[in-house]
């Protein structure tokens, strides 16, 4: 995309519509973690550079036209678990959300009904081949010490099952991506500001798919300029 070009992408929710709206628990029960967390992108953002400043404007978050509702789940203490699963011997739960505008209420919490801010719940740049090495050195480090199967999770490896890029792409783009480091990439929706303190729940904020309107602009040289360690979010 070119710099100040506003464009839309869709976002799938982040189990990858494996919950359905519904009165029965059971697909939070039997979700299938491996495939999980689904990401819309990347998007090459033309004159981005490694050691640019990349400007993300989110001008809008909607839910589909088709599908105006996200949900809420428990879920279950042998798959997924929350922060509290052992104590409370987790099992599984689910609420839907319908949405009116900018409220959200649900058949399955009689009496609640209350304002939400829609917001992508994961967005990001490609890492460089350095710090990408440093995740992955945490990642396995963590693994090592608590296990792979600890309640609630601590890390995952990656799993050939749920990893698409990279996998049947051309070593010409390959090689591009390896090079450039200023792709944006939109994750899963997120459909309200209910997400509490840490989503003890495992999935305490509202999911939901949904349409991201985006722009783009660029700072040459941002990250020696403002001295950037991380990324910067403002509200306006």
């Amino acid at each position: 995309m070119k710099p100040g070009e506003v464009f839309k992408i869709e976002c799938q929710d982040w189990t990858g519509g494996q919950i359905g709206n519904n009165d029965t628990s059971d697909d939070i029960r039997d979700v299938d973690l491996t495939v999980v967390h689904n990401l819309s992108g990347p998007v090459a953002v033309e004159g981005a550079e490694p050691g640019d400043c990349l400007v993300v404007d989110i001008l809008d978050v909607q839910p589909f036209d088709k599908m105006p509702w996200g949900f809420t789940g428990i879920f279950e203490l042998e798959n997924g678990g929350g922060l509290f699963a052992r104590e409370f011997k987790s099992r599984a739960a689910k609420a839907i959300w319908d949405f009116e505008g900018i409220y959200a209420s649900s058949r399955h919490i009689p009496g609640v009904r209350f304002a939400g801010i829609p917001h992508p719940g994961l967005i990001g740049t490609a890492p460089s081949p350095e710090l990408l090495a440093t995740w992955n050195r945490r990642e396995t480090g963590l693994i090592a010490q608590f296990g792979a199967e600890s309640v609630p999770p601590v890390a995952y490896a990656p799993q050939h099952k749920g990893a698409y890029v990279g996998q049947d792409i051309d070593n010409k783009i390959r090689e591009k991506t390896y090079q450039e480091g200023a792709r944006t990439i939109p994750g899963r929706e997120h459909g309200g500001n209910c997400d509490g303190d840490g989503e003890m729940s495992f999935c305490g904020a509202i999911e939901m798919a949904g349409i991201i309107t985006f722009k783009t602009s660029i700072i040459k040289g941002g990250v020696e300029k403002f001295a950037l360690k991380q990324p910067i979010f403002l509200v306006r």
